[in-house]
């Protein structure tokens, strides 16, 4: 990774390019889990529309594994004339009000990049779910802290609402499936999805605004576009459902720009409301929807 990070920009985009080619072949698993979410989501587009944002999704996953090196290892100067910034005033008018700050995010594929590249504007922490891999889990870490002020694993909620009253940002993307405990079922592409409320509940603990924070990478491949919106209003309410669909619509409305660069190859509607069924196969059925997903 190391190496990767000291390429030039294009020869790492051009990789990435051909590791979201062999995932896409050599990936059937996760090449059907976003497939079935795809139909999901957008059912009003044809088959062939779909299946050509597949191809783009996992041209998107396979740059967005490079751009994790690039993260980790490039130094700043070059990733200065890699992007452009939008919106930091909507950062400083939030984090003025003295109660912290919670950077809405979400899984792009760009993920790691853009962490990166906002930390070079404004100091802040992130929140993170530990790595099943010890060692990758360290060096994550460890890269991470070295440009941010600090991580906390996500289940530490003390450490979260300390750095939230001493008046700091923290990003955190809740937008995966943890399952149903402390979870609520809100609309996501009108489907019923499972969201943590830990940023509603946090929210409320510490008075901090929640500022969505998004990336996107340029179609002509020549870097990487932030934007930060204005903080969500009337949140958090007393109703959790409505706070969980108030940030599922805003993800959702990010989505719509950049479809093909979002994490589709995770189970997103893994945990069903009572009474429905999960729209993924068994690792029995798999092998019979291999053909569907080519």
């Amino acid at each position: 990774m190391r190496l990767i990070a000291m390429l030039p920009f294009r020869v790492q985009m051009a990789c990435g390019s051909l590791l979201g080619w062999f995932m896409y072949h050599f990936l059937p698993a996760r090449r059907v889990y976003a497939t079935i979410n795809l139909e999901l989501c957008f059912p009003e587009l044809s088959s062939t529309q779909r299946k050509r944002m597949l191809k783009d999704h996992f041209d998107s996953l396979g740059k967005g594994m490079i751009e994790t090196a690039v993260a980790w290892w490039t130094p700043a100067n070059r990733l200065q004339k890699l992007h452009s910034v939008k919106g930091l005033e909507h950062f400083d008018a939030a984090l003025e009000k003295g109660n912290g700050v919670i950077l809405l995010g979400a899984h792009f594929t760009t993920l790691e990049i853009g962490v990166r590249l906002l930390a070079l504007h404004r100091p802040y922490r992130a929140m993170y779910r530990e790595h099943n891999n010890p060692l990758f889990d360290t060096v994550m870490r460890q890269r991470r802290e070295s440009y941010l002020e600090a991580t906390h694993e996500r289940k530490d909620v003390r450490g979260t609402l300390r750095s939230l009253k001493d008046n700091k940002a923290i990003w955190y993307a809740a937008d995966q499936d943890y399952g149903r405990k402390h979870s609520v079922f809100a609309p996501f592409f009108g489907v019923p999805a499972a969201l943590i409320t830990a940023t509603a509940r946090l929210a409320k603990l510490s008075n901090a605004p929640v500022v969505p924070f998004f990336q996107t990478r340029r179609a002509d491949g020549s870097g990487y576009d932030l934007q930060l919106l204005p903080a969500l209003e009337n949140f958090p309410s007393d109703d959790d459902v409505a706070d969980a669909s108030a940030i599922n619509h805003v993800i959702e409305e990010e989505i719509r720009t950049q479809p093909a660069q979002y994490l589709w190859v995770h189970r997103r509607f893994k945990t069903r409301p009572e009474g429905m069924q999960r729209p993924y196969p068994s690792r029995g059925r798999r092998k019979r929807r291999k053909k569907v997903a080519k």
